[in-house]
């Protein structure tokens, strides 16, 4: 199969504390950001398709079989029998979610720009990559970089989410690599808390000028709780966030991210893409873990159409 939209990145396994603060149980499941929006992709109907290296392990066959499941396609993933696969752990407490990653050496980490390929990438629709995917190494962001280069040569949309962890780089350098892949990128996924995390402007509007100025046509700046806003060089919406009752916010903006893509790919405008891609975010936080709770299409117009 080839895809309509191709991901690049880190695939990890997930172990998710359940059961409030102080838990010592955990749910096992699935995350990496761009896995995740894939996943997401795919349950709302878009042809996907993933890049990454697996280790040779009980995890990595793990992921084979998830998207085997979700019908992501994986044919172009490679085997590092020398690296693991990555994992990380989730906890929660008053002031939210946070993540514990063991990554370092992982397979993905060590993909390079040769393992590229430029056939699978340029007969896509849109290729995705995000911050996490060039921070992890600098092979890794290189590969990123080549992938990029590869699409915009084929006439294919680039996707760049910024989804910053400043425990995998400096801030100067994930402001410049970022920026830089903006300017390559037609459609730029901002998280708000990422650009004032890098020191950007605090104003909204400031953001999407950013963006648009450094060469996205397209921008839908996530902004949490409070919605969206999307935009491109004509047009200004802001979506509002649909009612939820949330519990884990773990890969809501990849939800978002990969629905938000597979709207664009069928066809949708930017508004129409971003309100579907809003509702189906908020209803992945009214469960746990990352993957598990990514609503299917028929439940996403359902919440549309209530």
């Amino acid at each position: 199969m080839q895809p309509d939209i191709i991901a690049y990145g880190e695939p990890m396994v997930e172990f998710n504390q359940t059961g409030g603060a102080g838990s010592r149980n955990y749910l096992q499941g699935f995350g990496g950001d761009t896995s995740n929006a894939m996943i997401a992709a795919a349950r709302q109907g878009a042809k996907a398709g993933y890049l990454t290296a697996l280790g040779d392990d009980a995890y990595g066959r793990m992921f084979r079989d998830l998207w085997a499941a979700e019908k992501v396609d994986f044919s172009r993933v490679k085997t590092d029998p020398l690296a693991p696969t990555a994992v990380y752990f989730v906890t929660h407490d008053a002031d939210g979610h946070h993540f514990s990653f063991f990554r370092k050496g992982s397979a993905a980490s060590r993909y390079a720009p040769p393992d590229v390929p430029v056939d699978y990438v340029a007969g896509a629709k849109i290729l995705h990559v995000s911050g996490i995917s060039l921070a992890i190494s600098d092979s890794a962001c290189d590969a990123g970089f080549a992938a990029m280069e590869a699409a915009r040569a084929a006439g294919v949309r680039v996707s760049i989410d910024t989804n910053l962890r400043l425990k995998l780089w400096p801030k100067t350098r994930a402001r410049a690599i970022l920026t830089e892949a903006i300017r390559l990128s037609d459609i730029a996924l901002p998280s708000y808390d990422d650009i004032i995390a890098m020191g950007g402007p605090a104003e909204p509007d400031r953001i999407i000028d950013d963006m648009l100025e450094h060469g996205a046509s397209i921008v839908a700046l996530k902004m949490g709780a409070k919605g969206a806003i999307v935009a491109d060089g004509a047009r200004r919406v802001a979506v509002p966030p649909h009612p939820c009752k949330p519990v884990d916010a773990t890969g809501a903006g990849d939800c978002f991210g990969g629905s938000f893509l597979a709207r664009l790919a069928a066809g949708d405008d930017m508004v129409a893409a971003a309100r579907y891609a809003g509702v189906a975010a908020a209803l992945q936080t009214e469960g746990y873990g990352a993957v598990d709770p990514i609503p299917n299409a028929e439940r996403v117009r359902a919440a549309l159409n209530a």
